[in-house]
């Protein structure tokens, strides 16, 4: 067993798990790779924004943690997809925050401009589903275009509701469940479903990967209001300079008194990140989301009851617990 964060992890999942996303970036890296050396180039920056490809090992582990569930090619090709689709979402995104730090190095629209950012986040999307469509499985190519659609569905509810100190919880909660959470549930459905899962024991996995993804956006959102770029690894502040708001922001506003709740809207009009900041943890707004988040990740956990005990069912309530430590 190897300690992790606090919690014992089966030593051979995770050297199994290793092997796994190797292969991955392998699958990930060929497909990109083409005849013209300055995208290759290109492309080859993209690594600098891989994380901890926790969607790919979402996809790895729910293939492992049904009853009899094994893996092969298509999870490591369904993987790579998932991933490559997440990149995409990335480099658009810091077109759209004009952000120039991600994984504490420089954007792709920071070094190179936003016209070969928006190009390269399309040419993810296209390659991902040429990827997709070797598989030979067209249902798995509509679950992901499925999904596809719901990211962008968020993103332009999102950008709907820029400046908008009216939102509400519910729109968020919407805006969070589609652009973030969504390809973190169907990682995890997909993953079973290509073991060979029963629809019910997919089901609970996509609802599993939908909550732990909500959770990982609010932690996300109080990472950006509250965290400091050199510890979080990439631009913070993004979401107030953008006029988003987020659930701290909205819960803030809920619970201030009238006086204060016209503190919150000045110090977001005028994009102020410190008063905002101390102001939102005066009136309970940052400790209530992470509160909500917590609660999220107790239902996810709940989700996994029924499925029955593996290394693999304690990495995800592991990798479920690690939401609400998160400090990048």
């Amino acid at each position: 067993m190897t300690l992790i964060n606090g919690f014992q992890i089966n030593t051979s999942l995770i050297d199994q798990l290793t092997l796994e996303l190797e292969e991955i970036v392998v699958v990930f890296d060929h497909q990109l790779r083409g005849e013209h050396d300055a995208i290759n180039e290109l492309c080859g920056r993209i690594e600098e924004y891989r994380g901890k490809m926790l969607r790919p090992t979402l996809v790895l582990l729910s293939g492992l943690v049904v009853p009899g569930g094994c893996l092969n090619n298509g999870h490591r090709v369904a993987a790579a997809v998932v991933e490559m689709i997440h990149m995409a979402t990335l480099v658009h995104d810091d077109v759209l925050d004009e952000a120039e730090v991600r994984r504490r190095g420089r954007t792709i629209n920071g070094l190179h401009g936003n016209e070969m950012a928006v190009m390269l986040g399309d040419y993810l999307i296209s390659n991902a589903f040429h990827l997709c469509s070797t598989l030979g499985k067209p249902w798995v190519s509509l679950e992901l275009g499925l999904i596809t659609n719901t990211l962008c569905e968020g993103e332009l509810i999102q950008l709907f509701n820029r400046n908008n100190t009216k939102l509400d919880q519910e729109t968020y909660m919407t805006i969070v469940e589609k652009k973030t959470a969504s390809l973190i549930g169907a990682s995890c459905r997909l993953g079973s479903l290509l073991s060979g899962a029963e629809e019910m024991d997919a089901g609970r996995l996509g609802r599993f990967g939908m909550k732990a993804g909500v959770a990982f956006q609010i932690t996300d959102d109080v990472l950006d209001l509250t965290g400091e770029q050199d510890v979080v690894g990439k631009s913070v502040g993004r979401d107030l300079d953008k006029g988003k708001l987020t659930l701290p922001m909205i819960l803030g506003l809920r619970n201030a008194t009238p006086e204060t709740r016209e503190s919150i809207i000045r110090m977001i009009g005028s994009r102020d990140l410190v008063g905002l900041r101390g102001l939102l943890k005066e009136v309970g707004g940052v400790q209530e989301a992470l509160v909500m988040a917590s609660n999220l990740v107790s239902e996810a956990k709940g989700e996994l009851e029924y499925l029955p005990e593996s290394p693999a069912k304690d990495m995800l309530c592991t990798l479920a617990d690690g939401i609400l430590d998160r400090k990048f």
